[in-house]
């Protein structure tokens, strides 16, 4: 992992990131989400609030605080639907009235495999506002304006099926799919690694001039991080098959292996990442499913 930039801003406090752009930081820190969630501020008249964040009386109250004289907020849009992304929308609209934007409801944007998986009963390990509907649903491609901004909607799923990045002015806001200070969770069903790599490559053809992520500082170089980001995929990939050497295996016993340096209150999470490795892998024909698919099975190499 590339070093991570110093980053421990005071939560509350709108700091300004350049002309017409300011990052306020969530009071939610955790081992998933380091110092708390970043919050974005875009324009200077008609303000798009990006990711307001959890619920949190709070960082409400920062975010109203923010506004200057002659602003208002004319667009809440969540990047996905995860705990402390998306709650706060709703809040936020009781108060100012904009309408809320993103890509579909909690459990938009999945797919085939993972409707299938979440069919016959398997769940995710990460907070989910299941609640979460837009009032206005954004596809690919569409460009959302403000006065003074234009915001277009990337449909990056992956960490999540209805995750979106949103392209402005040559930088992009990134959310958790690329983040400022580790690689991202995928955790089925609303984690697909086939689709988070497949995103991963659709914003690495394009060129950019720095990320602004949903956890952690600016990304300066976009393109370093993305290739760091695919490699460090493709070398779990590698350490999952090779844990497999030895026999068949379930998904703890394989984290437990490849993530023998990460702190024990990550390990659930390493868990799900490598059950997402398993299902991607499985559906390559790489390796075989003993039984049904769960987050309890036991997986064994396909035959050389």
């Amino acid at each position: 992992m590339p070093v991570p930039e110093p980053f421990d801003p005071p939560p509350g406090q709108a700091q300004t990131l350049g002309p017409g752009l300011r990052r306020i930081l969530a009071p939610n820190p955790s081992p998933m989400t380091w110092r708390g969630t970043n919050t974005y501020l875009l324009g200077e008249s008609d303000l798009a609030v990006i990711d307001p964040g959890p619920r949190s009386k709070a960082h409400l109250e920062a975010i109203l605080a923010a506004l200057r004289p002659g602003q208002r907020i004319s667009h809440i849009i969540v990047s996905h639907a995860h705990l402390d992304h998306a709650p706060l929308a709703r809040d936020l609209k009781a108060v100012c009235g904009a309408p809320v934007y993103g890509f579909g409801p909690a459990q938009a944007g999945r797919s085939e495999v993972m409707q299938s998986l979440a069919r016959a009963g398997l769940t995710g390990g990460e907070g989910v506002d299941t609640g979460f509907s837009p009032d206005q649903p954004v596809a690919d491609g569409k460009v959302l304006h403000g006065s003074g901004w234009a915001l277009e909607v990337i449909h990056t799923p992956g960490h999540m099926g209805n995750h979106i990045c949103l392209g402005w002015e040559g930088s992009c806001f990134t959310a958790d799919h690329v983040m400022g200070w580790a690689s991202s969770l995928v955790s089925p069903p609303d984690g697909d690694l086939t689709d988070f790599m497949v995103s991963c490559q659709r914003l690495r053809r394009r060129s950019w001039h720095r990320f602004y992520p949903g956890h952690g500082a600016v990304i300066e170089d976009p393109a370093e991080r993305l290739d760091w980001l695919i490699s460090h995929r493709l070398d779990r990939e590698a350490a999952v098959l090779a844990a497999l050497v030895a026999g068949p295996a379930r998904a703890a016993e394989i984290a437990r292996l490849v993530y023998h340096d990460t702190p024990a209150a990550l390990i659930p999470a390493a868990t799900r990442n490598v059950l997402a490795h398993l299902i991607d892998l499985e559906q390559r024909n790489e390796v075989w499913v003993q039984g049904a698919l769960h987050a309890d099975s036991r997986f064994e190499r396909a035959s050389q």
